[in-house]
């Protein structure tokens, strides 16, 4: 008999996001943490993007002609501004529930997403291609980082970049980022991050390598409480997020 296939997904995980999926939109329901951290990461693919393809981020539609894919997409927080920044943006998620969602909230402002209830491993079999792949806040939820990560290199064009965004495992992150987060301030669903499951950069820069991917760039996010904002720091010990590349055609470097 042939080996099942593997897969990224983890069951667990797609349930319990399901289950919050109608809170998405809501800056003051349970994904308001999310929406607190959404204009760091916006302010950072948007200037990393206009610096890599030669872009003014200050331009009404800088990121026409550019094909993005936003992988584990939830409800569409990164897919409607990269939309209305030009690009051509597929919203992926294993969720089926949090595409229609997405969908859902996507007519209502008038926003063109292509939303699909998929996979990565599905999305790279079928040849899908993209200049840009957001892959926020996604790997620490995966059953197969390796796999994962793989398919999404597989995904990039030559040249192309991607955004990983993820959560340190170290005893700092299990501090803030669990036990304050989701125990103690109740900023997240208690369940929604497992320490066993987060990710250290070196680990992530291992998946990265093997899917001919180079770490270009990494950054630190963490929260000023005093501001009660999200803002780009030299500390990875908890946030980070890292951008990577696939090397253009021709060069093996």
């Amino acid at each position: 008999m042939p080996e099942p296939r593997r897969s990224t997904i983890d069951a667990g995980e797609v349930e319990r996001f399901s289950a919050l999926a109608a809170e998405w939109w809501n800056p003051n329901g349970k994904f308001r943490p999310l929406h607190k951290f959404n204009p760091i990461r916006l302010a950072y693919i948007r200037d990393q993007v206009a610096a890599r393809f030669g872009r003014d981020p200050r331009a009404a539609r800088p990121f026409e002609g550019l094909r993005f894919l936003d992988i584990g997409c939830g409800g569409g927080l990164l897919c409607e501004p990269m939309a209305r920044l030009g690009a051509e943006v597929v919203g992926a998620d294993a969720s089926a529930t949090n595409i229609e969602v997405a969908k859902l909230h996507a007519a209502e402002v008038g926003v063109t997403v292509d939303y699909r209830a998929t996979t990565a491993e599905d999305l790279a079999d079928a040849g899908e291609k993209f200049d840009v792949i957001l892959n926020m806040e996604v790997v620490e939820h995966v059953a197969d980082i390796d796999l994962f990560v793989g398919k999404c290199g597989e995904m990039l064009k030559p040249g192309g970049i991607m955004f990983v965004a993820t959560i340190n495992r170290t005893l700092k992150a299990l501090g803030l980022a669990i036990i304050g987060a989701e125990y103690v301030l109740r900023w997240l669903p208690r369940g929604t991050h497992q320490f066993g499951k987060l990710v250290r950069p070196d680990e992530l820069e291992k998946a990265l390598a093997g899917a001919g991917l180079a770490i270009i760039d990494r950054t630190g996010v963490t929260y000023n409480p005093l501001a009660d904002r999200w803002q780009r720091s030299k500390d990875m010990d908890v946030n980070y997020m890292v951008l990577a590349e696939k090397a253009p055609d021709g060069d093996t470097a």
